[in-house]
């Protein structure tokens, strides 16, 4: 599955550099093809007010699609 430009995708996994969690939602900004291996994406994340708080590039594994029986929640970006 490719996911579009500027879709909202969720995390898969932990980015702990980034202060990032799994389940986190992100939206799609570069779609990285490659040839031979795992294609990958750059994502924006947003924090509850709009404000960019990060860009990265992650490999497909580490996203997955937003479902209809998900819901937003807010949790607190400071470190823990």
């Amino acid at each position: 599955m490719s996911y579009k430009l500027f879709e909202e995708v969720v995390l898969a996994k932990d980015i702990p550099e980034k202060r990032l969690k799994k389940g986190d939602v992100a939206t799609v900004v570069e779609h990285h093809p490659v040839p031979d291996g795992e294609e990958g994406y750059s994502l924006e994340i947003f924090n509850a007010r709009g404000d960019t708080v990060a860009v990265i590039t992650v490999p497909h594994s580490a996203i997955e699609p937003l479902t209809e029986d998900e819901i937003f929640s807010i949790r607190s970006l400071a470190v823990e």
